[in-house]
């Protein structure tokens, strides 16, 4: 369905056919839904999120100027839904992808995958505001070019490409700081583990590859 069937479809709407928005609705539900859930990071938040979406298209279906694509329009309320629900409920649980470390010297982009589940990873999302998070999804996730952001978020395309940089240069901050508080703790939690061992405990005999015990070692 290009735009000239959609803004047909859209007459009808407004003309009294409110059952062609359902076409709409199929077009679209998918790719809003997926954005919605990297946002929100959670599936049933993202469902209704992701109907709101559509019913306040629907009710701003006058407000639409077609000189505007549609999607970049319906995308455009998708991101402020979002957005909202974030700065009332201080999430502390973010859009997750993988990112391989500095030294690949890849793009960012690159390594964002929403099937990776990463605890580093949402913690170092949750340091960025939801317009940084939602300019990185956008752009990694739903793959959209900075001229269809700027349609979105209603910005300059060239800021948006510096400002993607930046979000970028900030999450790989956070991502290093996150690994390596985790591994200091990891540290920490190791060397109380041996402290705790009684002195002359005797070392744990050991599985040789045949399969069987040897003894430990002996002073």
């Amino acid at each position: 369905m290009d735009d000239h069937p959609l803004s047909r479809i859209v007459a009808d709407v407004l003309g009294g056919k409110v059952d062609q928005y359902e076409i709409i609705m199929r077009k679209y539900q998918r790719s809003i839904f997926q954005y919605c859930y990297h946002m929100l990071g959670n599936y049933a938040e993202a469902e209704d999120c992701s109907q709101e979406v559509f019913l306040k298209a629907y009710r701003s279906l006058k407000a639409y100027k077609q000189d505007m694509p549609f999607e970049a329009w319906l995308y455009t309320i998708a991101s402020n839904q979002c957005i909202d629900v974030l700065r009332k409920r201080k999430l502390s649980r973010y859009l997750p992808f993988l990112y391989q470390k500095d030294q690949d010297n890849t793009p960012i982009d690159q390594h964002i995958d929403a099937k990776y589940y990463h605890h580093s990873v949402v913690q170092a999302m949750s340091k960025l505001s939801p317009e940084e998070r939602s300019l990185l999804i956008l752009r990694c996730v739903e793959e959209k070019s900075y001229q269809e952001i700027s349609l979105i978020m209603q910005k300059n395309s060239a800021s948006l490409r510096k400002k993607y940089e930046r979000c970028a240069a900030k999450f790989r901050k956070y991502y290093t700081q996150v690994k390596g508080e985790k591994k200091s703790h990891e540290d920490t939690q190791r060397s109380g583990t041996e402290k705790h061992h009684p002195a002359g405990f005797p070392a744990r005999a050991r599985l040789h590859p045949s399969g069987h015990e040897q003894a430990p070692d002996r002073a």
